[in-house]
């Protein structure tokens, strides 16, 4: 072998050499890189998946001390109005009175009512309207009175909502409020509005309420909204 290529070899040989210490260099620095970088991510990693884990727990916890109410089915609201009576269920349950605030009124409080609007002596406190300067108060339209009101359409009086008002019975029917401006005789029994068949009617001078058993006793009353 001449000395110039004993040369070469040797130089061959140093960068061979070179090149794996290179080599090892990298592949240290890349592992370095992995371990140091890893523990990290790792940790970040526990980190969120605590935070997960807490935020379910913390979700859980407050629907089990906070559950969602029960939805409740719709009621059927008892309705009024139609082609009969006006509607008026005639065997509709007894002191089916119900108060503005939408409670049911007992059997006491409704007698209690209808005996303090009873007359001491009603020939002498029932007025009619001409007596009473005319009525003033809402008109039923013909066509609705034709349907709904009269003779013909008679009802019982404890099937209906109702309240008092100043001590005097005030009854819906047919969408209306009606109120009596009257006492009733005290000859007619304790239990009339119970037992009796009544209607309205619009007779000479205003609206009237009519028992059946007793149509020589109008009284007085008002018909609004």
């Amino acid at each position: 072998m001449t000395v110039i290529e004993t040369a070469r070899e040797d130089m061959n040989e140093r960068e061979r050499s070179a090149l794996v210490k290179r080599h090892c260099v990298v592949s240290g620095t890349v592992l370095l890189l992995v371990f140091a970088v890893t523990p990290g991510a790792f940790a970040q990693h526990d980190q969120e998946k605590n935070n997960r884990d807490k935020g379910q727990q913390a979700q859980q916890q407050h629907q089990q001390q906070n559950p969602k109410p029960a939805q409740q089915q719709a009621r059927p609201q008892q309705t009024y109005g139609g082609a009969y009576h006006g509607g008026v269920q005639y065997n509709g349950p007894t002191y089916g009175g119900v108060h503005h605030s939408g409670v049911p009124q007992h059997q006491g409080q409704v007698r209690s009512g209808f005996v303090q609007s009873r007359a001491s002596s009603w020939s002498n406190e029932h007025q009619t309207w001409s007596q009473r300067g005319g009525y003033n108060g809402y008109r039923v339209p013909d066509n609705r009175f034709r349907s709904y009101f009269g003779r013909d359409h008679f009802f019982r009086i404890s099937g209906l909502p109702m309240v008092f008002v100043g001590g005097q019975p005030r009854f819906q029917y047919d969408g209306y409020w009606v109120t009596f401006v009257d006492p009733w005789p005290e000859s007619w029994s304790p239990n009339w509005y119970e037992t009796d068949d009544v209607y309205i009617d619009y007779t000479n001078d205003g609206y009237y309420v009519y028992d059946r058993m007793h149509p020589e006793f109008p009284i007085a009353i008002t018909i609004t909204f």
